[in-house]
């Protein structure tokens, strides 16, 4: 158990990151466009953040993942997120949670990574690889994510959650290959974006139907992107956006990247920070949520064979 010492003590920026999520390079353009966080600093000029900063980092990082965006809450007072978070995650009349989550939660909270592992290749079994992708891990990400901001598990208990569901889509995109068809698909997230388990969510649907995904991994420069597409002959390139990695910064991208592609190329794009965007984005085919990765690639399909060979 941390000494009291330890529970005053500011964080450095590598802290800040693994407890809250938001990537060093977001806390850095947080601090020069809004002004917060106010980090203190050491003999040698390195960020230290107070603990009431990271607490209202943690309340920030929840309501961005409930698709709300940095400019209307890192100005907001600590107390006023937390209202506006209980409000966003106030029981709705939503279905409960699947009975197998209260089982599977309690290993992440013993540390049991094996079993986790083991859990969860269960359900892939049992309820197939398109339904696992949507109706466990989706919503069973969100449950881990309200518990951490609850304080009833660590980060550290997160990060052993997403590496295992990471291992068990890894191993079924492997085991569950069928005969390569089209389209080739490019998936990546740009610079500042890290967090890839929506984009590998999506690339096990999308492989699960046969597309051929080319994965590039998490932050990709953009003239990289473009590189790729055009030596992999890539028929979409598709990108990731996390409600941390700001809105403009995503949307001036998107718009670049389409100027750069062939217009021949299409151009998806998903994720809490682009989700209503659309009509801001001529040309660039959202994803509202990992479900509607098939519904794209099945209208892609439907395009494209009735195109002339």
């Amino acid at each position: 158990m941390n000494n009291q010492f330890d529970k005053l003590a500011p964080l450095s920026i590598s802290a800040v990151e693994r407890d809250t999520g938001i990537s060093k390079d977001t806390l850095r353009v947080w601090e020069r466009r809004y002004g917060f966080p106010v980090p203190q600093r050491d003999a040698l000029g390195e960020r230290h953040y107070p603990l009431e900063q990271v607490e209202k980092l943690r309340l920030i990082k929840r309501l961005l993942d409930q698709g709300m965006r940095p400019s209307k809450l890192v100005g907001a007072d600590a107390g006023d997120l937390a209202v506006l978070l209980e409000q966003q995650t106030a029981p709705s009349g939503h279905a409960p949670a699947p009975p197998e989550f209260s089982g599977l939660f309690s290993l992440v909270r013993q540390h049991r990574s094996e079993e986790v592992r083991t859990a969860l290749t269960q359900l892939l079994m049992r309820h197939g690889l398109q339904r696992f992708v949507q109706d466990i891990v989706a919503p069973f990400n969100t449950q881990i994510g309200e518990a951490w901001m609850r304080g009833e598990i660590q980060v550290y208990e997160e990060h052993l959650y997403t590496e295992q569901v990471q291992n068990v889509l890894r191993g079924a995109i492997n085991a569950h290959l069928v005969s390569a068809q089209r389209p080739r698909i490019l998936l990546t997230t740009l610079p500042e974006e890290e967090h890839g388990l929506g984009l590998l969510m999506a690339e096990t649907l999308l492989a699960s139907e046969g597309a051929q995904c080319l994965p590039l991994g998490t932050r990709t420069p953009l003239p990289d992107i473009r590189m790729a597409a055009i030596a992999s002959a890539a028929d979409v390139v598709a990108l990731s956006f996390s409600g941390a990695y700001p809105v403009r910064q995503a949307l001036n991208a998107l718009h670049a990247l389409r100027l750069a592609l062939n217009e021949s190329i299409g151009l998806w794009a998903g994720g809490a920070a682009v989700r209503d965007k659309g009509r801001q984005l001529p040309g660039i085919r959202i994803i509202a949520d990992i479900g509607d990765t098939l519904e794209a690639l099945r209208e892609w399909r439907a395009v494209r064979c009735q195109e002339p060979s």
